[in-house]
């Protein structure tokens, strides 16, 4: 597989969906599923103080030189113009036509040195402009550690919730520094160096913080002993991933990579092993385009800066004031909820097994919505939130179905001839849900 590049495989396929349908889910984390049980894990970011390990699951991509800042311009839909060194950015990163290759968080270290934190599709593109560009650049890239066995740089770490604060102020050597959110600093944690960044997740107060992996265990264990009178829970990868619904931060969909003559080149250089990812769920189409998402439609819209040339500008400029799709939450109907457990207790075929608290049988998970049998958008990432005691999912709708209060159904399983083996014989059951708005949950960040 490693000799073949992504191109390669798309012209072998039958179409791109085939080629991604049935790869079923990889593994997310070296983490457990659970610390203690999913249900206090996800109490503890709401009621006292979590801790998340981000140390495995995400690509690292640090570009520095006297041009790094024009590659990022050129290529994101950000404003560069007032970026200060230790300032986080959201960056998010388009394709020739406007679709959503991917995002990262973007750390400016030093005047010429960037790191980016997330998933691998944003750091491909990348990586392949500064290979192939004219760019006084050095690139050093690190895939996700889950996927290649091999160590992490940095540890990563988070602490969010309503302790949050509390936990830091014992746990830094030194008063915690005066941040602005997305901001971020050196500190010391029991005598070992970090950096600090403001920042939360599920809508609660947090700092994320990060240093050399061979202090992990130690600064893992300060801020578990400064923890423990508030309750500190660690994170398993259930929890962990069911936050994303109350936060509104939509994961993994589709990179838009796979079609398109300006990213035939990208395709032909790009190994298929960092190309593939995996589809799943019951909406169906043959068009990988159909699975596309745009920064606007995803919330991104406040991100993007016209004020500068980048690739993709042209089409998110007609998109940006009339957009066919807006990101909404979805309220599962409890009753239909249960009666897919239900099935599996009754005589007969049984609907897909909805595992908790977050049902994941693909990397990117797409499920119909339709509104009195018209197809008006796609579910995408669910998760079961004790803290509301709803299953709730994030959604891209038709602009018109996207005002909270509507009601719209939602098929639950996997499309007819779906091969993949993650998901068990079932047969597709409806869902009635409720139009929320996204994030779901207030922010106090």
């Amino acid at each position: 597989m490693s000799d073949r590049t992504l191109e390669d495989a798309i012209q072998s396929a039958e179409s791109p969906v085939s080629l991604l349908r049935d790869l079923g889910l990889a593994q997310f984390t070296d983490l457990p599923d659970e610390f203690t049980h999913w249900i206090e894990e996800q109490r503890a970011w709401q009621e006292s103080v979590a801790f998340a390990d981000q140390s495995y699951h995400m690509t690292d991509l640090r570009i520095q030189g006297r041009e790094a800042v024009d590659l990022y311009a050129e290529y994101a839909v950000n404003d560069f113009s007032q970026f200060d060194v230790g300032q986080a950015k959201q960056l998010v990163v388009p394709n020739p036509d406007g679709y959503l290759i991917g995002d990262a968080i973007l750390f400016r270290e030093a005047e010429d040195r960037f790191l980016s934190v997330g998933a691998a599709a944003a750091h491909n593109w990348l990586d392949y402009q500064a290979e192939t560009g004219d760019y006084d650049v050095d690139v050093e890239m690190q895939p996700r550690p889950v996927a290649t066995g091999d160590d992490p740089e940095n540890f990563r770490f988070q602490v969010q919730g309503p302790d949050a604060v509390a936990v830091m102020e014992e746990a830094l050597d030194g008063d915690i520094p005066d941040l602005g959110f997305f901001r971020f600093a050196e500190v010391s944690i029991d005598g070992v160096d970090a950096y600090l960044l403001r920042h939360g997740m599920a809508g609660e107060a947090g700092f994320e913080f990060w240093g050399d992996y061979d202090d992990g265990d130690a600064v893992r264990e300060t801020i578990l002993d400064a923890g423990e009178e508030y309750g500190i829970r660690r994170l398993g990868s259930k929890s962990y991933q069911s936050a994303n619904t109350v936060l509104g931060w939509l994961p993994l969909p589709v990179p838009a990579i796979y079609t398109g003559e300006e990213m035939r080149d990208f395709r032909e250089w790009l190994d298929l092993r960092r190309g593939l990812i995996s589809i799943g769920g019951s909406f169906d189409s043959e068009d990988i385009e159909d699975y596309y998402v745009t920064p606007i439609e995803v919330g991104y819209d406040h991100i993007v800066d016209f004020d500068h040339d980048f690739v993709g500008k042209a089409a998110l400029e007609e998109e940006i004031d009339d957009p066919d799709r807006k990101k909404v939450t979805l309220v599962w109907d409890d009753d239909d909820v249960v009666d897919v457990f239900a099935s599996l207790f009754r005589e007969g075929e049984t609907h897909k097994f909805m595992d908790m608290p977050a049902p994941r049988s693909s990397a990117c998970h797409y499920d119909e919505v339709t509104k009195d049998g018209e197809h008006v958008g796609v579910s995408k990432w669910m998760s079961y939130i004790y803290n509301h005691r709803e299953m709730l999912s994030l959604a891209l709708l038709d602009t018109e179905y996207a005002e909270p209060g509507t009601e719209v159904t939602l098929t639950w399983g996997e499309a007819d001839g779906s091969g993949n083996k993650s998901v068990e014989r079932h047969v597709e059951t409806e869902i009635s849900a409720t139009v929320a708005k996204a994030p779901y949950k207030a922010d106090r960040r």
